[in-house]
């Protein structure tokens, strides 16, 4: 399974905020250049990631993003559900477009239904905030990246 772009530049756009030390605001185009990814769809998905209340936005002059809810209270299989367009691994777990003509005697669906299950259990044993102990180390590669771009 391939989690989509949008997912992973979710991910990344909270790693990035969650990182941040002292409420600091940061923009969307410092979060572009630090991850060397496009402004467009990190537009994208910091306006999703605002609606669902996992980053606040603070327009104006002096705005920016931040996190809206504590590291800790960022659960990450939450976040990938939330982002994600569906898990249809295979053709049959979407009842509506399905044509495989052995669904009714396939095991196949039930031991992916079991792997999708294992997958999400391990994503929702981690936070936000586990995935940020090394804070210091984050900043030091994001400015590092910043200034290879400058």
């Amino acid at each position: 399974m391939r989690l989509t772009n949008y997912t992973d530049y979710s991910l990344r756009l909270l790693i990035y905020l969650g990182s941040m030390k002292n409420d600091k605001l940061a923009s969307i185009q410092e979060i572009a250049d630090a991850y060397n990814i496009s402004k467009n769809h990190l537009m994208k998905v910091a306006h999703e990631l605002g609606k669902k209340n996992y980053i606040k936005t603070i327009r104006g002059r002096y705005g920016g993003l931040r996190l809206a809810k504590l590291p800790i209270d960022i659960n990450v299989g939450e976040v990938v559900r939330g982002m994600e367009e569906d898990f249809h691994l295979v053709e049959c777990f979407d009842r509506e477009t399905n044509t495989c003509i052995i669904t009714p005697a396939c095991r196949l669906k039930h031991v992916l239904h079991e792997a999708l299950q294992a997958y999400f259990e391990v994503l929702d044993g981690y936070t936000l905030d586990d995935l940020i102990v090394n804070d210091d180390t984050l900043r030091q590669l994001f400015d590092m990246n910043q200034k290879a771009d400058q």
